[in-house]
């Protein structure tokens, strides 16, 4: 009997649990059919119909570092407790033309200016680029080298060791020595024993030699530094200080060849030793024109500023030591330059050396010099007139150029700006002059923030050309045309880091702020974007802005709130992309169906054209009058805030005919696809 039970307790406990495996694989199989059956696709088209429209500009922690320490604030002008360091070299180099070798010795004094006590100090060895083994971008060096050398250095007299390795790990002995990391690399860092304290000074002294490269192979600026043995244009040529500020620190992105710089601003007193003969050219004045010209060169300059005749300071016939110079088997030149960032110069066996003027506004005249190489002269023809009006012009339109001269040099890099110097000539002096503003004077993070200073320099050009053509700046299609070339997934947005933007390196530092500015000037008025930037130019000169400074000071000068505007352009590669979707009229009351099928918003501007005959036009609020016919209707930004993409433009200009409208008349907004602007249809 009790094997009887348990068998029956057995089936039933097989009945209950087969039982629940079907009710349960039931229902596991009616939600799986229900599932099937319920399910939606996500999204069903390009286009939605609703979109999110962002109205402020991220703010990364390196800007809420600055603002909470107070050194910037939301009035885009430098704050309260603002500051920067402060560098001063004395460098004295010579050039052995046999070896293409700099040999050179320098002090630096450093100016802690932060409130920070600094354990290590940053040095930037951009030479070092040229070592087979450099990290790099899209640059190739004419020859790979030994890069810059370091023999010899000290911080406040006391000797680093340069060999040994810095201790490392969280349990590794206290240091005993100073010692340097990163020697073949970019960007080396100080090891310091005792921290530099906040509001002192430091002084290092270097040691160094470096091999300017040369040759055919040479890719990108600063890349080929030599045409063979008898011309040198080094840049970058000597250790620097790097940049310590209040946003992140130390900047110690590394030198991968496309992307510029972020110097500190200081005196420099240089003295470069060359062959007798060689004519040297560089930052700052001339300060021993005595021991190095010949008499009738010092006459001839002393008539530069008299007229903006070109006057030769030396000819192709005046070659070697006691004609092109003064006598002596090697001279040493003497430059002094004060609140520059940085210290380029040229030197070469057989230089045409000739001189004309600019007369500054508010300054008067200044010497511009030109040295190039006999069979080149060609390209510094009219690089004379090309340099003067872009100085005259940029100094009307941003701020007087505040250096003593201007010098444009001949050499492999033909497109390239330091202080006082550009490495080019006619065909890229506009452009190079206009480097004189950014960065030689406000001086922008090149590195992180390329468009600050090629994008506003692109920009400033199209007005100077204009300028020289004595014809109006016109800025119209610019902006619309980014329309067509945005969506890229090479393109890097504006804030992405210069340094790192890849392929899209030109376009995002370049070519892709006039087009925002073009946008900008269709939002407010070209003549306001501006003045506001000339009032910007005047409050960080000889600072460092970041993008928020010049975003919040901008948006105070021009009186609106336009995070969304900088939001969209320095954050997104994103469009406007309107269209003319529908167009009716009823008892003279128009409505014009607008669409912007992209994330970014803009203003709608319609142009409306009337027949010439008929009832009179009446008067619209939002409208203005371009002549008898056409009028000109503006709706701002705000009318997309609710996330639409549609808006009906209603317009009641009474009986009178409409014969055509377009929208964004002056192309500023981008769009992909402008011929569906307009209406009646094409």
């Amino acid at each position: 009997m009790i094997f009887t039970g348990i068998n029956i307790l057995i089936t039933h406990l097989n009945k209950l649990i087969m039982t629940r495996f079907l009710v349960c694989a039931f229902l596991i199989v009616s939600v799986f059919a229900s599932a099937q059956t319920s399910q939606k696709q996500i999204r069903t088209s390009i286009e939605t119909q609703k979109r999110s429209i962002r109205t402020d500009v991220p703010m990364t922690n390196s800007i809420r570092k600055a603002f909470k320490a107070g050194t910037r604030d939301f009035s885009g002008k430098p704050g309260s407790n603002y500051w920067q360091l402060e560098a001063d070299y004395t460098i004295k180099a010579s050039l052995d033309p046999a070896t293409q070798t700099i040999t050179g010795s320098e002090k630096i004094v450093m100016h802690n200016n932060s409130p920070d006590d600094l354990k290590n100090i940053v040095l930037r060895l951009d030479h070092n680029i040229f070592r087979a083994e450099a990290m790099r971008g899209g640059s190739t060096p004419a020859e790979a080298t030994e890069g810059i050398v370091l023999t010899s250095l000290k911080v406040a007299g006391q000797a680093a060791d340069l060999t040994a390795t810095p201790p490392m790990g969280r349990n590794a002995p206290p240091p005993t020595k100073i010692t340097v990391s990163g020697l073949t690399r970019t960007i080396a860092s100080i090891n310091l024993l005792e921290p530099v304290k906040a509001g002192s000074t430091v002084e290092l002294e270097i040691e160094w030699h470096t091999k300017l490269p040369g040759g055919p192979n040479g890719r990108g600026h600063r890349m080929t530094q030599r045409f063979e043995s008898r011309l040198f244009q080094p840049t970058q040529w000597y250790p620097r200080i790097g940049k310590y500020d209040d946003l992140r620190g130390w900047e110690t992105s590394p030198y991968l060849g496309p992307a510029e710089f972020y110097n500190n601003f200081g005196k420099f007193d240089v003295s470069i030793t060359v062959p007798g003969g060689w004519i040297v050219s560089g930052t700052g004045v001339l300060q021993n024109p005595s021991e190095v010209l010949t008499e009738t060169a010092r006459q001839r300059l002393s008539t530069v500023l008299n007229s903006n005749d070109d006057v030769i300071i030396v000819s192709e016939s005046e070659k070697g030591a006691g004609k092109a110079t003064a006598a002596g088997d090697k001279l040493t030149w003497h430059f002094v330059a004060d609140k520059v960032n940085d210290f380029a110069w040229a030197t070469a066996e057989n230089f045409i050396w000739k001189a004309t003027r600019a007369t500054i506004p508010g300054k008067g005249a200044i010497p511009i010099h030109m040295v190039y190489l006999p069979d080149r002269a060609k390209f510094f023809e009219k690089a004379g007139p090309v340099a003067r009006h872009a100085l005259e012009f940029y100094s009307s339109l941003w701020a007087p150029y505040p250096f003593p001269q201007l010098t444009l040099q001949d050499g492999p890099s033909a497109g390239m700006e330091y202080p006082m110097v550009i490495n080019s000539n006619q065909g890229a002096a506009d452009h190079e002059t206009a480097h004189q503003w950014w960065p030689m004077v406000v001086g922008n993070n090149e590195t992180r923030y390329g468009w600050m200073d090629e994008g506003f320099n692109q920009f400033m050009n199209i007005l100077s050309d204009a300028d020289d053509e004595k014809k109006p700046y016109s800025l119209d299609g610019l902006g619309q045309s980014y329309g067509r070339m945005s969506g890229s997934e090479d393109e890097a947005p504006m804030m992405w880091s210069a340094n790192d933007a890849g392929s899209g390196y030109g376009f995002q530092t370049y070519a892709k702020t006039p087009l925002m500015l073009s946008m900008l000037g269709g939002v407010v008025g070209d003549e306001a974007v501006i003045n506001a930037m000339k009032k910007y130019t005047a409050t960080w000169s000889y600072k460092h802005p970041s993008p928020w400074d010049y975003i919040f000071f901008m948006d105070n000068e021009l009186g609106q709130d336009l995070e969304w505007f900088w939001y969209y352009w320095l954050w997104t590669t994103e469009t406007v992309d309107g269209s003319i979707q529908d167009v009716k009229t009823v008892k003279g009351k128009t409505t014009v169906t607008v669409l912007q099928a992209g994330q970014m918003p803009s203003p709608v501007v319609l142009k409306v054209e009337f027949e010439a005959e008929g009832p009179a036009i009446k008067n619209v609020s939002n409208a203005k009058m371009i002549d008898a016919t056409t009028v000109e209707v503006t709706w701002p930004v705000s009318i997309w805030m609710n996330g639409n993409r549609t808006f009906n433009a209603e317009m009641n200009f009474g009986e009178r005919k409409i014969k055509k409208i377009t929208l964004d008349p002056h192309g500023r907004f981008p769009d992909s696809n402008p011929a569906d602007n307009v209406w009646p249809k094409q």
